[in-house]
């Protein structure tokens, strides 16, 4: 009785790693998405997720919370962003986020929704660095593209607020403060949340 309660053990505990459970609150990891993949005519490379940390993998996490299914929720500390999800569930996504002196926090609204977009660095930013004044008028849609695969566009009461939900070709730059104010995504994570998001949804930034 004793070995087969140990064999029962065993097999659950496989079942466990085999759905990608993790000991942090998720229900469902999604490791295994970040392979290669042909997108809208570009080549999205695979991300070497294993040299990620393994909590910034996309993953289904419990997240009881007031705010209706659909929102997104932006934790700049601990480098999290959340898609709430019904029954106190949410879709948690590993972020890059702004660098010192280019954090900011607010709640705004996507306005628009684009793939593969148009990167315009802004003026300050070109000022600070000459070199990206090249794309003064635009940097085409590609996998070099600061924007990466997907941006989610924000407004706030003010208009536009200048903030993006974006892609990164920059993998590695997930878990750190990096950007000029927006939001970074892998791309395999921005497409994710792309196909989630509303446009019109509350996004509020911690």
């Amino acid at each position: 009785m004793q070995v087969k309660n140990v064999l029962l053990a065993a097999g659950l505990a496989l079942m466990t790693a085999l759905a990608g459970c993790s000991t942090d609150g998720a229900s469902s990891m999604f490791s295994n998405s970040y392979g290669a993949k042909r997108d809208l005519g570009y080549q999205l490379p695979a991300i070497p997720i294993y040299k990620v940390d393994r909590k910034y993998h996309r993953q289904v996490v419990s997240y009881p919370t007031s705010e209706v299914p659909g929102t997104i929720i932006v934790d700049t500390n601990a480098r999290f962003l959340y898609f709430v999800m019904p029954q106190g569930k949410a879709m948690r996504y590993g972020i890059g986020v702004g660098r010192e002196g280019f954090e900011w926090k607010g709640t705004a609204r996507i306005a628009m929704k684009r793939e593969w977009p148009v990167w315009t660095p802004p003026a300050a930013m070109i000022k600070r660095q000459p070199e990206l004044a090249k794309w003064s008028s635009g940097m085409p849609g590609g996998p070099s593209n600061a924007l990466g695969a997907r941006a989610l566009y924000l407004f706030n009461k003010g208009g536009d607020s200048g903030y993006r939900l974006h892609g990164t070709p920059e993998w590695a730059s997930i878990g750190k403060a990096m950007s000029s104010g927006c939001i970074r995504l892998m791309n395999q994570d921005i497409i994710d949340l792309y196909d989630r998001a509303d446009v019109g949804a509350k996004v509020i930034v911690r």
